[in-house]
C-alpha cells in the first residue's frame, strides 16, 4: 500500500457526509414527517387524600386514579403484548409527584429482589424492577429517570437523548417503598417537585412520561406503556404525555450540605523498602461546604469551598504494561459529575479528573425556553498534564495552582436538532491553555443525523515543562475537526466519521491522548430480530474500516473488523470480532491479524457469568518487534441471600515472541458487600497484580516480577444521597522479584502505606 495514497474509504465516507448534509438543507425547507404510532395520552389529577409511601397503595388518591398499562413488551419481543400485567399510578399534590405501581406475577415465589447501595445498576438490572421517566420540559431532549426493585433499593439518572447517555451519578433526594405480595409486588414513589425542573405556568402542562418493568426469567423481558419502534432512532420522541399539574410551582430551594472528612495515611519511606516499617502520619481534618440554590426555577448554582473530592469507589485497575497511550479512568465525584452530560461533546475536552486537588469550586446549569446554559470552574492545587502525539502520550504534573473552567451553551432548533458552543480554559504561573468552539446535532428525520465540532486551542508551557517532556517552548495553536453521520433503523446501523486533530492541539481540560491525526471510519451492521420464543432474539452482522494518517500525509493506522454478535434466551450474549490492521510505529508498519470474543450469561436469579478473550498478532511496543498475543478474562456477579453480592474478575495476558514468553501479566479484583438494608452496607475490595517478565527477552533492564496488592474496607450509611456517614481503611503492598529498582533481590508482599478514612456529610434543606 502507498503510505501517502489515501484509500477510497475516507472519500467515500466524506462522500456521504456531504450528500447528507446536502439532504438536510433540502428537507429543512420540507420536514418530512414518517409516520409512526401515537403514543397514549392521560388525563392526571390532584390527589384526593395524602399518601404514606409505605408500599402498600391503600390510599383514597390511588382509588381514585385511573390506570396507566403497560401492554407492550419492547424487547426481546416486538411491541408483542406484554407477558404479565403491569399498572402504573400518576398523581400529585402542590408538594410532591407521586407514582404506584402494581406488578402482577403468576409466580411470586420467583420475583428476584436483593438489596445493594443505592445506583448499583449493574446489579440492580438482574432483578425485578420498574422504572420511570419524566420529561418535565416536554421537549423530548432530556429526562428524569427513576428506577425501584421489589426491595424498595432507589437508582435515578438524568437521561440525554442527543448523547444517548444515563448520567447515574444524578441524585435526588425522593422516597419509595415497595412490598412483595401473594399477587406480585407493589412500588410506591413519592419525589418532591423541588427536585424537578419543569416550565412556570399557570394553567395545565403536559409532560412526557414513561413507565417501564423489567421482568428476568428465561430472558429479559421489558414492558412499556407505550409502543417503542425499532425504526425510530429516538426514545424521548415516543413517550406517552400526561397533562394535569394544575397550581404546582418549580422549586427554589436552597440546600446545604456541610461534610467533615477525616484521614490519615502511614507509609513506608522509598528509600527504606522493603525494610522499614510504616511511619505515622499527621491527622488531616477537612471541613466542607457545599450549596444549591434554585436561583430562578430552571437555573441551579452550585458552590463549594473546601470541597471534599475523595473517591468513596476504587478504581477498576487496568493494565498499563504494552499500551501506548494513557488510560482512561472515568470520573466519580459527584460535584463533577452532576450534569455531565450537558458538556459531552464529540471531542472529549472536558474530562473533570484532570481537577486533581480543588480548594474550591463552582457551577451554573440551567435552561430557559430553547437555551441551556452551562458553567463550572474550581481552583486546583496541582496541575496535570496529557502529552498527546501521533505515536503515543505521556503523562506529567506540576506542583503549582491552575484555575480552570468551562462555559457550555446550546440552543436547540427546530424538533430535535441543537447548535452550541463551548469554551475550556485552565490557567497557571507562565503556563494557559485556551479551548474554544463550536459543535451540533442535526436530526434528519428518525433514523439518520449529522454530529460535527470544530475546536481551535492555544496553549504555553512553563520553560521546564516543555524542556523535559519535548514540547513547544513558545506559544503554539491546534485545531480539532470532528463529523459523524449516524443511521439507526430496525434492519440497519450505518456509522461514518471524519476526524482531524492537527499536532498543536491541546486540551489539558479534556482527555484528548493523541493528536497529528486525519482518521476516517465507516461501519455497517445488519440486525436480524427473532421471533417470539425462537432460538435467538437478536443477530448482528458487520463491517468495519478505519485509516489515519498524520499530517505529514503518512499512513500510521489501517484495518478492518468483520463482527457477529447473538442475543438468546438468558440473556445469553456472544460477540466474535475479526481484526486485521496495518500499524506505524518506531519508524516500520506492522501487519497484525487477531480474533476478540466476549461471552455473558445470567442463568438464575442475581447471576451474571462471563469471559473475554484475545488472541493472534500484536505488537511489542517496548522492543519494537512483532509478537503473539493471549489475553483471558472470567468474570461473574452474584446475589445471594437477599444481602449478600459478590463481584469477581480476572485477566490474564500474554506476550510471546518466537515461542518464548516476553512478559505474563494476572490481575485479580474482587468485590464483598454484605447489605444491613436500602440504607447501609459493609464492602470489601481486593485488588491484586502480579507482573512476570524475560529480562532476556528484553532490549533494556526490567524487574523479573512485581506483585502488587490493594485491599479497601468501607462502612456506609445513606440516610438519602448526601446524608452520610463513611468509614473506611485501605492499604498497598508490594513485593517481586527486583533486577533493576533499588538494587536486585527478592521481596516478600509487603505494606508500603495504609489510610484510614471518615466522611460525614448532612443535607439540609432551606
Amino acid at each position: 500500500m502507498n503510505p501517502t495514497r489515501r484509500p477510497a474509504l475516507v472519500l467515500s465516507a466524506a462522500a456521504l457526509l456531504c450528500a447528507t448534509m446536502a439532504g438536510f438543507a433540502s428537507t429543512s425547507q420540507a420536514p418530512a414527517k414518517p409516520a409512526r404510532a401515537e403514543s397514549a395520552r392521560f388525563q392526571v389529577t390532584k390527589a384526593l387524600s395524602k399518601i404514606e409511601v409505605d408500599g402498600v397503595l391503600d390510599e383514597e388518591a390511588w382509588a381514585a386514579t385511573p390506570a396507566i398499562l403497560l401492554p407492550f413488551e419492547w424487547q426481546p419481543g416486538d411491541n408483542i403484548p406484554a407477558p404479565v400485567k403491569t399498572e402504573c399510578l400518576v398523581t400529585y399534590d402542590i408538594h410532591n409527584l407521586y407514582i404506584g405501581f402494581r406488578c402482577f406475577d403468576p409466580e411470586p415465589r420467583k420475583i428476584r429482589a436483593h438489596l445493594m447501595d443505592r445506583d448499583d445498576t449493574d446489579t440492580l438490572i438482574l432483578d425485578d424492577h420498574i422504572s420511570f421517566m419524566v420529561d418535565a420540559f416536554n421537549d423530548e431532549r432530556r429526562a428524569f429517570q427513576f428506577r425501584v426493585n421489589p426491595m424498595g433499593v432507589q437508582a435515578d439518572a438524568i437521561f440525554s437523548e442527543l448523547e444517548g447517555y444515563e448520567d447515574f451519578s444524578w441524585d435526588a433526594i425522593w422516597s419509595a417503598a415497595a412490598k412483595i405480595t401473594d399477587w406480585g409486588y407493589a412500588i410506591e414513589v413519592a419525589i418532591p417537585l423541588s427536585q424537578l425542573r419543569f416550565r412556570k405556568s399557570e394553567g395545565p402542562q403536559t409532560w412526557g412520561f414513561s413507565a417501564e418493568r423489567s421482568w428476568p426469567r428465561d430472558t429479559r423481558h421489558r414492558m412499556t406503556s407505550h409502543p417503542r419502534s425499532r425504526n425510530v432512532n429516538c426514545i424521548l420522541c415516543q413517550f406517552n404525555k400526561l397533562t394535569g399539574f394544575e397550581g404546582i410551582v418549580p422549586g427554589k430551594a436552597i440546600e446545604l450540605n456541610p461534610t467533615f472528612t477525616a484521614s490519615r495515611t502511614d507509609a513506608m519511606k522509598p528509600e527504606e523498602y522493603p525494610d522499614g516499617s510504616l511511619e505515622r502520619g499527621k491527622p488531616d481534618y477537612e471541613p466542607g461546604l457545599t450549596a444549591k440554590w434554585g436561583i430562578t426555577p430552571n437555573f441551579i448554582l452550585n458552590a463549594t469551598a473546601n470541597p471534599d473530592f475523595s473517591q468513596v469507589e476504587a478504581d477498576v485497575a487496568q493494565f498499563e504494561i504494552n499500551r501506548r497511550f494513557a488510560l482512561f479512568y472515568p470520573e466519580k465525584r459527584p460535584f463533577f459529575l452532576e450534569g455531565a452530560d450537558f458538556f459531552l461533546t464529540p471531542v472529549q475536552a472536558v474530562f473533570t479528573r484532570t481537577v486533581a486537588d480543588p480548594l474550591w469550586g463552582t457551577k451554573l446549569t440551567g435552561k430557559s425556553g430553547r437555551t441551556a446554559m452551562g458553567f463550572f470552574g474550581a481552583q486546583d492545587e496541582i496541575t496535570n498534564f496529557i502529552f498527546p502525539s501521533n505515536q503515543g502520550s505521556v503523562q506529567g504534573s506540576l506542583d503549582q495552582n491552575a484555575y480552570g473552567g468551562v462555559f457550555r451553551l446550546r440552543q436547540d432548533v427546530g424538533r430535535m436538532s441543537t447548535l452550541g458552543v463551548l469554551y475550556t480554559g485552565r490557567a497557571g504561573s507562565d503556563y494557559y491553555n485556551h479551548v474554544a468552539g463550536a459543535d451540533g446535532f442535526l436530526r434528519l428525520d428518525q433514523k439518520s443525523s449529522i454530529i460535527f465540532q470544530f475546536l481551535h486551542s492555544e496553549t504555553d508551557y512553563p520553560e521546564a515543562i516543555a524542556l523535559a517532556y519535548g514540547q513547544r517552548d513558545t506559544r503554539f495553536g491546534g485545531n480539532a475537526v470532528n463529523l459523524q453521520f449516524q443511521h439507526f433503523s430496525r434492519n440497519w446501523i450505518i456509522q461514518a466519521s471524519y476526524e482531524d486533530l492537527s499536532p498543536g492541539f491541546r486540551a489539558d481540560y479534556g482527555f484528548v491522548p493523541r493528536v497529528d491525526t486525519r482518521r476516517g471510519e465507516a461501519s455497517l451492521f445488519r440486525q436480524i430480530w427473532g421471533k417470539p420464543k425462537s432460538w435467538f432474539n437478536l443477530i448482528r452482522l458487520g463491517a468495519g474500516g478505519e485509516v489515519v494518517y498524520n499530517h505529514d500525509g503518512a499512513l500510521t493506522d489501517s484495518g478492518l473488523t468483520l463482527v457477529g454478535m447473538y442475543q438468546g434466551n438468558l440473556e445469553t450474549q456472544v460477540n466474535v470480532n475479526g481484526n486485521i490492521l496495518r500499524t506505524y510505529y518506531d519508524g516500520r508498519y506492522f501487519d497484525t491479524a487477531f480474533g476478540t470474543a466476549n461471552f455473558r450469561i445470567r442463568p438464575f436469579s442475581g447471576s451474571e457469568i462471563g469471559v473475554e478473550g484475545m488472541a493472534g498478532q500484536a505488537i511489542d511496543y517496548a522492543n519494537s518487534r512483532p509478537a503473539d498475543v493471549f489475553a483471558v478474562g472470567p468474570n461473574a456477579s452474584f446475589s445471594l441471600f437477599r444481602r449478600l453480592n459478590l463481584v469477581v474478575s480476572h485477566s490474564f495476558e500474554r506476550l510471546s515472541e518466537g515461542g518464548d514468553t516476553i512478559y505474563t501479566a494476572n490481575l485479580t479484583q474482587t468485590k464483598l458487600v454484605w447489605n444491613f438494608s436500602v440504607r447501609s452496607f459493609v464492602r470489601v475490595v481486593v485488588q491484586y497484580r502480579d507482573l512476570r517478565q524475560n529480562p532476556a527477552m528484553n532490549i533494556f533492564p526490567v524487574d523479573s516480577r512485581t506483585k502488587g496488592f490493594f485491599a479497601q474496607f468501607l462502612f456506609s450509611y445513606k440516610l438519602n444521597p448526601r446524608t452520610v456517614l463513611f468509614l473506611g481503611y485501605s492499604d498497598n503492598a508490594m513485593g517481586g522479584v527486583f533486577d533493576s529498582w533499588l538494587g536486585s533481590g527478592r521481596v516478600g508482599i509487603t505494606r508500603i502505606d495504609r489510610t484510614f478514612f471518615l466522611k460525614i456529610g448532612y443535607a439540609w434543606q432551606i
